[in-house]
């Protein structure tokens, strides 16, 4: 293992300048609370996350401004290294000004990766492979056998695979539709989304094993489920919030609401209205939306949850069999 390292070192001429950004990304992480856990915290300060993001895009007033690694000049190199372990995410892949696909703000990916508690021997699915990281991470955690990832575009898992390879790392990395899971690498004890449905994906609750966890974005929230079996999961939103692109394959996820017109749109300026504009879309009226906003003092992320049960999924304030209740997502039109 130390002389697979040392090899690696030898082929990365940032391996030694990027040790040392690492390791101040890792305090900054730390200093939010996250990677309490020693063992991702080990996982943080030794996978190499340049290695996943040879190049990026950064917004400028004309579109995106593209650093790599490769650049000539070495104050642009410097800028694409310590962007690199910069607490932000980074756009990945854009197509005719659409972002594709990122690497996840790594605080972010922190707290999920905290709130998804894994233990020893558990086997992880992950939802959209993104650069390879999030996997490697994974993978530095549990080992390259237990883990899991499924993309859709080939370029993207073919890309993740170079990326995990340069890292020392080998997890199944599959092109498929994550929507609808990865049966055959199946079960699983936790899966874990980097993408946006608009609802839960029933299959993935097929999919676990008794007392699996699911954590996957939705509306701007991110969702912690406990799965009882095939049919049956429920769970609340973290206090987090989360923007992820949507899944692509299955059901998409639906566009964004707008907020209701008129005099108090100014003071609804709160990610948390947007939250819940997301979380009814299709099932509430705006200004609906708007009086429960209202009536309830601006709820937290953390008052709403989900419950999937025997084909229906729905959204609730508070309580699953409460007075707040609406159809989620894809079955709303089921419903």
């Amino acid at each position: 293992m130390g002389a697979d390292r040392d090899a690696r070192t030898l082929r990365d001429p940032f391996a030694g300048p990027a040790a040392e950004v690492r390791r101040a990304l890792v305090r900054r992480i730390a200093a939010t609370g996250a990677l309490e856990d020693p063992a991702w915290r080990a996982a943080f300060e030794e996978v190499p996350r340049h290695l996943f993001v040879p190049y990026y895009y950064v917004s400028t007033f004309a579109g995106y401004e593209r650093l790599w690694c490769g650049d000539r000049d070495p104050e642009r190199r410097g800028r694409w290294l310590r962007g690199a372990y910069a607490d932000g995410p980074l756009a990945t892949r854009v197509r005719d000004g659409q972002l594709l696909s990122s690497s996840s703000q790594p605080s972010l990916m922190a707290r999920m990766l905290d709130a998804l508690e894994v233990r020893d021997g558990h086997r992880v699915l992950e939802i959209g492979a993104g650069t390879g990281y999030n996997a490697a991470l994974l993978a530095h955690r549990l080992g390259d056998a237990l883990v899991t990832s499924v993309e859709l575009d080939p370029e993207i898992t073919e890309s993740a695979r170079a990326h995990l390879a340069a890292a020392g790392r080998h997890p199944a990395v599959i092109t498929g539709d994550g929507a609808r899971g990865c049966p055959e690498r199946a079960p699983f004890d936790r899966i874990i989304a980097t993408c946006t449905p608009a609802s839960v994906p029933e299959v993935w609750l097929g999919q676990c094993g008794p007392g699996a966890r699911i954590l996957a974005p939705l509306a701007t929230g991110l969702l912690v489920l406990h799965v009882r079996d095939a049919e049956h999961a429920e769970g609340r939103f973290l206090h987090t919030p989360a923007y992820f692109v949507p899944i692509r394959g299955g059901a998409p996820a639906r566009s964004p609401v707008p907020r209701p017109a008129g005099p108090t749109r100014r003071a609804l300026d709160s990610d948390l209205f947007d939250f819940l504009l997301a979380l009814t879309a299709g099932s509430l009226d705006p200004h609906e939306a708007l009086s429960l906003w209202q009536r309830e003092q601006r709820p937290e992320r953390e008052r709403f949850g989900v419950t999937v049960s025997g084909g229906r999924q729905w959204a609730w304030l508070d309580d699953p069999e409460g007075p707040y209740a609406w159809p989620l997502g894809a079955t709303r039109d089921a419903w």
